[in-house]
């Protein structure tokens, strides 16, 4: 059984003047968000052996805020493929992961993430899935499982989907709308 976990980056600043979308930072909401987050990723008791992620600076900072949240460092292996990538590029970064790795944490953005999770589980796997369909919004976190032995078996429509938490389920606060 592997378990795949995939966390979109916290909201982002439209307003900060950078040159390159990849340097964007994650507003105040963001940060709040993200931390929220790791503190309920922590109640909820998700470790992992390996994590992924994009080196864009949102990213980059969403790492940073969970980890506070969580109340322990997150050491990704940066990998610049990730960034804006589409579902088939994160399927195949899933797929090299390393067989003794039993949960991944792959962090990234939409729509690529989103995109992933409806490839991964089939049409008809639940409410959580149609939730998915609807909107995959800002710091939230997706839990899929595989019976799997190895990541390199991980296929379309092969995935259950366990979990998916979005900011506002941990603090209302943190819905739309709310700054």
């Amino acid at each position: 059984m592997k378990t795949l976990t995939l966390l979109r980056h916290a909201k982002s600043g439209w307003d900060d003047p950078v040159a390159r979308d990849f340097d964007r930072p994650l507003n105040a909401k963001g940060h709040r968000a993200a931390k929220a987050m790791g503190r309920h990723m922590r109640a909820l008791g998700l470790a992992f052996d390996h994590v992924v992620a994009s080196p864009a600076v949102r990213v980059v900072e969403t790492i940073g805020e969970v980890a506070a949240g969580y109340g322990a460092p997150i050491d990704p292996a940066w990998d610049r493929r990730i960034y804006l990538a589409s579902s088939a590029m994160l399927l195949d970064v899933v797929r090299e992961t390393p067989g003794d790795a039993e949960r991944l944490l792959l962090v990234g953005h939409n729509p690529g993430l989103e995109d992933l999770v409806l490839l991964l589980v089939p049409h008809g796997g639940g409410a959580l899935r149609e939730e998915v369909e609807e909107k995959y919004p800002t710091a939230t976190l997706a839990e899929l499982t595989f019976d799997i032995d190895d990541w390199g078996d991980a296929a379309p429509g092969r995935a259950t989907l366990t979990r998916f938490v979005r900011p506002r389920d941990v603090d209302a606060a943190l819905g739309p709308g709310a700054d």
